[in-house]
């Protein structure tokens, strides 16, 4: 029988693998004949010798063009042998200290504040019309506001005679989406690496200190926080990281986004339906498949990774093992530990691979526990015409090439003390039913 099974892995005679993904129902093949086709893992990415800039300007996410973006809503810093965060700062405050990480409404909205305002009556809560009134309150909070309206009016093809008809008022109504919408950028601090000689070496997550890592995933965490307390309408916040162009990004500049939705789109709404059914579904089809396939990458005692059947591109999975399904619930370690999984595999990823970091988690107003997880695609492949009319999506790596690919370079990482110590491959205890999410679903 030719046709796979729903979540199984079928190897045919001619080396050819089938699988469809447990959850989404995705089919996938991989060819073999098709392996030696040019991808990035075989490619040299042209550069050019770099001209080092301190502080960086290569774009409007660095550091000298902290005035090229909306206001910051929040930043961390570096202060007392550790990180800390400082909340909707005033103009003048922004160039007293260069942010690790900064927290920035995105210029251009998927969901833009209108909708909100438009379908729900939203308005800005009291704690951001109050920064709002205090940042506008001083000329330069002023200056800065108008000048990034004028800007976004610009990009959207509007004249300068036109942008000048615009009355302050109605530029500065234009501006709640800096103080209280929904879309917004988390941005560390490098352009590229420290020892960066050429344009290729831009810095990405696995350039990170597993501790550097750790934060980010931190601030994320506490930036969706504070979008849910701002604004009651928001449902599920979209968190992913686009990694290059090839991948979506607008900047090579490392960020993640935040989308805040009214619904929790139909591929989560099918993963609950699926979990509601089978609260155990993420283990049997996810983590101990792939236990008993020799699938799973690395683990620690908070999360396991493994590559996953099923993507139209190459995917590793990583699971929280937590009781605690939602990314705010986690304790210190917990976050720790799946911060030091998702880094690991960022850092043997490398930094020319294109991918997509994609958060899961579930809603705040959900009561059927699926556990946090994060799945990083890698962008080496572009599904083209054979994949839309069948709807089979061909994947360039076999699901062992791409364990393969991994392990390696995760024992040498380790070697180098440039992730986090951790079970590695054959090392893994991978136990059965590791996931404890689907106890949270038996409390209710």
């Amino acid at each position: 029988m030719n046709r796979v099974d729903r979540g199984a892995v079928h190897i045919m005679p001619d080396g050819t693998e089938k699988h469809i993904n447990p959850f989404t129902g995705t089919e996938v093949w991989f060819i073999p004949g098709r392996r030696n086709r040019p991808t990035p893992l075989r490619e040299e990415i042209a550069s050019r010798p770099l001209e080092r800039h301190d502080p960086e300007d290569y774009c409007n996410f660095c550091a000298a063009k902290y005035p090229n973006t909306p206001p910051e809503k929040a930043r961390v810093v570096q202060a007392n042998n550790g990180f800390v965060i400082q909340e909707r700062l005033d103009p003048p405050a922004i160039f007293q200290q260069t942010a690790e990480f900064r927290r920035i409404p995105n210029l251009f909205e998927i969901v833009t504040i209108n909708y909100w305002k438009k379908n729900y009556s939203y308005r800005l809560s009291a704690k951001n019309r109050l920064w709002k009134e205090r940042y506008l309150s001083t000329q330069a909070g002023r200056d800065h506001v108008l000048a990034i309206v004028d800007m976004k009016l610009n990009y959207l093809g509007y004249s300068a005679e036109q942008i000048l008809r615009f009355s302050a008022d109605e530029k500065l109504e234009w501006a709640d989406a800096f103080f209280g919408g929904g879309h917004e950028l988390i941005i560390p601090r490098r352009h590229y690496i420290d020892s960066a000689s050429n344009d290729a070496q831009l810095f990405s997550s696995g350039d990170m200190r597993p501790d550097e890592h750790s934060q980010y995933f931190h601030f994320v965490i506490q930036s969706m926080e504070d979008i849910f307390e701002n604004n009651r309408y928001v449902r599920y916040i979209a968190i992913f990281q686009n990694w290059r162009k090839e991948a979506g990004a607008s900047f090579d500049h490392l960020h993640k986004q935040l989308v805040a939705l009214d619904e929790w789109g139909v591929s989560l709404q099918r993963e609950l339906d699926m979990a509601n059914k089978n609260p155990n579904i993420y283990n049997e089809a996810a983590a101990n498949y792939a236990g008993y396939n020799n699938y799973v990458i690395c683990e620690n005692s908070h999360a396991i990774a493994f590559v996953e059947p099923g993507h139209r591109h190459p995917t590793i999975a990583i699971y929280s093992k937590s009781l605690n399904c939602r990314p705010a619930e986690h304790s210190p370690d917990e976050l720790r530990g799946f911060s030091d999984i998702v880094h690991a595999v960022h850092a043997a990823t490398g930094t020319q691979i294109s991918c997509n970091e994609e958060w899961y988690y579930m809603p705040r107003d959900s009561i059927v526990s699926i556990p946090w997880h994060v799945l990083i695609k890698w962008r080496i492949n572009i599904p083209a015409g054979f994949e839309g009319g069948t709807k089979i999506y061909v994947n360039p790596m076999s699901l062992t090439e791409l364990r393969d690919y991994l392990v390696p370079r995760l024992f040498e990482l380790r070697s180098q003390n440039r992730i986090a110590g951790f079970a590695i491959a054959e090392e893994c205890p991978v136990q059965p039913n590791s996931l404890l999410y689907y106890h949270k679903s038996q409390s209710f």
